[in-house]
């Protein structure tokens, strides 16, 4: 095939590598900063510095950009899309962008099929990319009323380059699961750093530490976006954590071990339920 991948930034940039890693695709590189894609083909991760008109020749186009992005690009680029062409995005929420993206397609006549990589790191950009971030992680398809035929197609790509599980999920459960797995984390890490102890850890802090502040290096503008976007699912996953530590704090300001040691037990216990 020939590829399109639109941003390359951390996971732009991956996407290539690892398509050049691990197929024979032929990659296009469309990217903002002309100096970015100029160094993706000199790394060899892109074979062609893309623009509007490269659009035409691609079979498969990957949006890696803020989801209002992905929709604004599509909006003004649909046009030069080949018909019967797979459009798929990395965004890390489905509801807000997946009914634009599957109206444009039968606007322009190609098929979007939605996607996520479940993968990433505390930094971005196309510096930090690499052709292994993918290795094993799952790649969330949406189908969003695309073909069989075009699914199948997204999901042997996505395994062609590292991916070890397709997990298929509607928009819905997509954004109210991400918003418990992932976003919530993030903001649990936020408020974390955000004490007046965090400046002084070092000589105090370990695993611990570590393990609950390294999400906490974010970047603030596509986070935003995606709570914002993902309003609902993630307030009424902070409302469980926050009823759940208030019992904890009840437990610890009563003196109450007995349920203190009974609410710890509940945890200890799912996670060795879930063996992970």
């Amino acid at each position: 095939m020939k590829i399109a991948v639109i941003g390359l930034g951390i996971i732009g940039g991956s996407y290539c590598k690892a398509i050049k890693a691990h197929t024979d695709h032929y990659v296009i590189g469309i990217n903002r900063s002309v100096d970015t894609a100029r160094q993706a083909l000199a790394d060899g991760a892109i074979d062609e510095i893309g623009c509007r008109e490269s659009l035409g020749e691609a079979d498969l186009i990957i949006l890696c950009l803020y989801p209002q992005a992905c929709v604004d690009y599509i909006t003004e680029n649909g046009a030069a899309i080949k018909k019967g062409a797979i459009v798929t995005d990395a965004c890390g929420i489905k509801r807000a962008v997946c009914p634009q993206l599957q109206a444009l397609s039968k606007a322009f006549g190609f098929v979007y099929v939605g996607s996520h990589p479940m993968a990433g790191k505390e930094k971005n950009g196309y510096a930090v990319s690499e052709a292994t971030l993918f290795e094993g992680a799952s790649f969330i398809i949406t189908p969003c009323g695309a073909d069989e035929q075009s699914v199948a197609k997204l999901e042997e790509f996505a395994r062609s380059i590292g991916f070890g599980s397709i997990t298929l999920s509607d928009p819905e459960e997509h954004d109210r699961m991400i918003a418990y797995t992932s976003q919530l984390p993030h903001i649990l890490a936020c408020a974390y750093v955000l004490s007046p102890c965090c400046p002084h850890h070092k000589g105090f802090s370990a695993g611990s530490y570590r393990d609950v502040s390294r999400v906490a290096n974010i970047n603030a503008k596509l986070w935003s976006e995606l709570f914002l976007e993902n309003q609902t699912p993630l307030v009424h996953e902070l409302d469980v954590l926050i009823d759940n530590i208030s019992h904890l704090i009840e437990a610890i300001e009563e003196g109450d071990r007995e349920r203190l040691e009974a609410l710890l037990e509940q945890g200890h216990q799912v996670k060795q339920m879930l063996g992970e």
